[in-house]
């Protein structure tokens, strides 16, 4: 699969553009003429999740596509956080269920990419290897074109043994489900993890597995546009997730974030300087940026 370097990231559809309403109101008209304009300038990458908004930054997106139907664009998709009815995100045929409904939602015939977005495979791992089974069918009956998981993403505060967990548990699943691409919560200034003594962009090269790098700003903060005070909450998003961390050291850092780019990469603006980094990670990779609006 080939994509245009930067892609869209639409977890902002289905929240508040106006942090001082209701995260349940959404100015929808702006968001589409964000993912026009994206598009028009190149996006070919739109990622976003059946959780974002509960369903309906999926609806939105499948909205856009009936304008577009024979554009070339990539659509990915993520499951493993809605529980429903079922025993859990991953019981049964629980992914079966949520993939149907995206595609009625995405108004699309099969997804491009489809991910496991959390590490939670209930006890013991219980519902790890029906979810595996689950996804290969899908890529077999071609519901999905590529099988995706999420990375090993660490706060700034996380010790080294948290870090050497996180990668020890993403390593495991790794092996297991054998994605052929990873999506991962990535920019400047977050923390490295090692992978077999490799960073995330040498291992998934070596293992010829691409890379879908998202929240590189991150959600304004980098750039100044937001303070990680300031950052919305979504009554939508599931219990336990957290829209970004809030701790005393990632304030600290993101507040010297970006003298440290300017001193790296010359004087431009913070965001073109947060994207740049990311963008010349690795030429196997899709840095996502999330849109409000066609600005």
């Amino acid at each position: 699969m080939t994509a245009h370097p930067l892609g869209v990231h639409c977890a902002a559809v289905g929240r508040s553009l106006d942090r001082q309403r209701s995260a349940a109101v959404t100015d929808d008209h702006a968001l589409l003429d964000g993912l026009r304009r994206a598009v028009e300038l190149g996006a070919t990458l739109l990622d976003t999740a059946d959780w974002y908004g509960c369903g309906h930054a999926e609806r939105l997106i499948g909205r856009f596509l009936r304008e577009c139907r024979d554009l070339p664009l990539i659509l990915s998709s993520k499951v493993g956080r809605l529980q429903g009815s079922a025993p859990h995100p991953y019981g049964d045929r629980h992914i079966h269920h949520q993939l149907k409904q995206s595609l009625e939602n995405l108004y699309a015939d099969c997804l491009d990419l489809y991910f496991l977005d959390s590490f939670d495979f209930g006890e013991g791992d219980r519902y790890l290897g029906p979810a595996i089974d689950q996804m290969v069918t899908l890529r077999e009956l071609g519901y999905i074109k590529a099988i995706g998981m999420h990375g090993p993403h660490i706060g700034y505060g996380a010790s080294p043994a948290e870090q050497q967990a996180r990668a020890e548990r993403f390593l495991h699943l790794f092996r297991l489900i054998k994605p052929n691409v990873v999506w991962m919560r990535y920019n400047a200034l977050a923390p490295a993890i090692q992978l077999e003594g490799e960073d995330v962009f040498d291992f998934t090269r070596r293992h010829g597995v691409g890379l879908v790098l998202s929240t590189p700003l991150p959600h304004g903060s980098l750039t100044g546009a937001a303070t990680t005070d300031q950052q919305p909450q979504d009554p939508t998003r599931p219990p336990g997730i957290s829209f970004t961390g809030h701790t005393a050291q990632e304030r600290e850092v993101v507040a010297s974030g970006p003298q440290a780019l300017r001193e790296r990469f010359g004087d431009a603006p913070d965001l073109l300087l947060a994207l740049r980094w990311c963008l010349r990670r690795s030429d196997h990779c899709v840095v996502v940026v999330g849109l409000a609006d066609a600005a």
